[in-house]
């Protein structure tokens, strides 16, 4: 692990697959913990709350509190507080997204509302979908949690928030604000929830358009893992390179 303090790192495909512990994930965090290293699981997943993602990785072999872990819905409701302080907002999502929204005083209301918020669902209902459309067309600001098309799962890959907000686009012609990676905002606002500078900080992920591109315009070094998205045929496509290539987070000592 070298001389490096701080740890940013993704959680689908880095430290687990779906509902499946990602090999060895479990004695990389331990090995964190022994160092006394500070680390943060940051997702740009917004299904779920965090305590909700600590109860579920805390079931299958990952020793992680709540307070460790930060979301793309919590970056979002961090950047709604600021730019329009208990406002209201359309939610399309599940719970991490709305109780983000609540924790920030906004209602959730489908009449008039300041912002048509997106994030990840299980299902994107065409009901739901529609009124969001209506509001946009209506004047209500488009704000997405995520770009990402898709997602890994144990069956493969999932449709995500970024694929649904392409399409709300394409009816509306509104492009939608996406806070999370590969957005600078989130990794500063993971630096700040973690109380670290990007100079002592690396960030650890599977994706070289999300996680590796965040690090490096946000001047932090970057580790790739092939337990994910990314293939390692798939580098050479990008213009920018990880600092470092492994396996998994398992081969990291």
């Amino acid at each position: 692990m070298g001389t490096k303090k701080n740890y940013l790192i993704d959680m689908d495909g880095v430290l687990i697959s779906g509902k499946t512990l990602i090999p060895g994930a479990n004695h990389f965090i331990e090995r964190l913990k022994k160092r006394d290293l500070k680390f943060l699981v940051f997702t740009n997943n917004s299904l779920y709350t965090p305590k909700d993602l600590a109860y579920h990785l805390q079931r299958i072999g990952l020793d992680i509190s709540s307070d460790l872990i930060f979301t793309s819905a919590m970056a979002t409701a961090l950047f709604l507080e600021k730019q329009n302080p208990e406002g209201t907002a359309f939610a399309i999502g599940e719970s991490g997204l709305t109780s983000a929204l609540h924790d920030i005083n906004y209602i959730i209301t489908d009449h008039n509302p300041d912002y048509v918020v997106l994030g990840e669902t299980k299902s994107y209902g065409r009901e739901g979908l529609t009124k969001g459309i209506r509001l946009i067309l209506e004047g209500a600001r488009f704000v997405a949690t995520n770009p990402d098309s898709s997602g890994p799962s144990e069956e493969g890959l999932v449709p995500a928030c970024g694929a649904v907000a392409a399409l709300i686009e394409k009816v509306t012609k509104v492009t939608p604000f996406f806070v999370g990676k590969p957005n600078p905002l989130m990794m500063r606002m993971a630096l700040n929830y973690l109380g670290v500078h990007s100079e002592d900080t690396v960030i650890v992920g599977d994706r070289m358009d999300t996680d590796i591109i965040s690090g490096v315009e946000s001047g932090m070094d970057t580790i790739l893992v092939l337990s994910g998205v990314t293939r390692e045929e798939d580098i050479s496509v990008y213009p920018y390179i990880p600092t470092m290539v492994y396996p998994s987070v398992a081969e990291i000592k």
